[in-house]
């Protein structure tokens, strides 16, 4: 067992609450945040886990095309989580239901179980490695605490369900990482869940996050985006 990853798993987990209690306690936009987020998540995913995946590949025969396949697939696979599950909350659109706050909610606990799982794989790969995805992933889990607490109360469930919610999705990550501590994947499979990981990200960044972000000026958006950018380019650059 990791126990760095135990420890940057509950720093997540802290994340994820402080979220979900800003917008209970402010109930504002904090959209800039997600523009920052973007910038760091996807900077991660095509500097980092990509060329990790792309290295790992190359050493295990693996090719790089199937690399590249696994990580469209992954993109496309949480685009459709998005759309025909809520995964995120979409501005401007009336709810469908009052089961939608669950079942988005609901989603976004699946991604943070998934997100445990890139951190304690990311471990196995590296130190490094891990470090960075780890920091990357406690900063997208402050959005996500506020957007499970959004869903819940859009969709009209009241704040005790939004906060059990929010804990649970809070939790998810530790229970990924305490899994890949009894599960040491072979570097195959690595190579493999590193990419899916990759498209994974991209997707948070390029396609959840930074649309989240539209009400902002372009000038904005761009300097907190680039922010996340340097962010993880200094911390990779001098570990």
């Amino acid at each position: 067992m990791n126990p760095t990853a135990i420890i940057l798993a509950l720093i997540t987990f802290l994340s994820t609450l402080l979220g979900g209690f800003i917008i209970l306690r402010f109930k504002k936009s904090l959209s800039i945040l997600f523009a920052f987020a973007a910038g760091s998540i996807a900077t991660v995913a095509l500097m980092e886990i990509l060329p990790q995946s792309l290295e790992i590949a190359k050493k295990s025969g693996i090719p790089v095309k199937s690399i590249m396949v696994s990580v469209v697939l992954s993109f496309l696979f949480f685009i459709l989580l998005e759309k025909y599950f809520s995964a995120h909350p979409v501005k401007g659109i009336a709810s469908e239901g009052h089961v939608m706050g669950p079942i988005g909610a609901g989603s976004l606990i699946l991604l943070s179980f998934l997100d445990g799982l890139t951190m304690g794989i990311a471990f196995q790969v590296g130190f490094s490695i891990g470090i960075v995805v780890a920091l990357s992933i406690i900063i997208h889990d402050l959005p996500d605490g506020i957007n499970t607490v959004v869903l819940m109360l859009k969709n009209e469930q009241s704040e005790k369900k939004a906060l059990l919610f929010l804990f649970m999705d809070g939790l998810a990550p530790l229970l990924g990482v305490l899994l890949t501590s009894v599960i040491i994947f072979p570097q195959e499979i690595l190579g493999v869940l590193l990419a899916v990981f990759a498209g994974e990200f991209i997707y948070v960044g390029a396609a959840s996050l930074l649309p989240e972000s539209q009400e902002n000026s372009i000038q904005k958006i761009a300097v907190a985006a680039t922010l996340g950018f340097l962010f993880i380019f200094i911390i990779t650059t001098f570990m």
